[in-house]
């Protein structure tokens, strides 16, 4: 599914050319959408492994969405003029891409929110336990300074 490089420098001057690049923008899209739509089941699902496996592919894609559509954005009015029709359905299928672009986002933001709050609480649980427990003087506990805490090593290999 990759565009030839020198392709997507210039602007669609055929008809042929417009109608191609109609069809391999729509099939970018939708293969883009397709894999989005999987890494947000399985990030919902709490398969962040499987998830990750996706990264190769959907970047791919992209690339090849950005292209698409960039040659698209130069080649406007010409295609405008040669495939009006097509330009409508490509419009609405855009929006459906958008949407389900804009549910990944808050799905993959969740993801690492919640990911980040783990962390914090499991090196602030550890930073607490490997301080000194003291007293101040009003006889309670005193919380260890922030500077006593040690930075927290994780391995992505596991």
């Amino acid at each position: 599914m990759s565009a030839p490089a020198a392709e997507a420098l210039q602007p669609v001057a055929t008809t042929a050319e417009a109608q191609q690049l109609v069809v391999h923008l729509t099939e970018a899209m939708d293969g883009l959408q397709q894999v989005m739509q999987e890494e947000t089941d399985l990030i919902r699902a709490g398969r962040i492994e499987a998830a990750t496996r996706l990264e190769k592919s959907k970047s791919e894609l992209a690339r090849v969405y950005a292209a698409d559509a960039s040659r698209f954005r130069m080649s406007h009015a010409f295609l405008m003029r040669t495939v009006p029709g097509s330009l409508a359905a490509l419009r609405e299928r855009h929006d459906n891409f958008r949407s389900l672009l804009e549910l990944n986002l808050r799905v993959l933001a969740t993801a690492h929110l919640v990911s980040e709050g783990i962390i914090r609480g499991v090196a602030g649980e550890l930073s607490r336990k490997a301080s000194p427990q003291t007293y101040g003087a009003s006889g309670r506990a005193v919380a260890p300074p922030r500077t006593s805490q040690q930075p927290l090593a994780l391995s992505r290999t596991l």
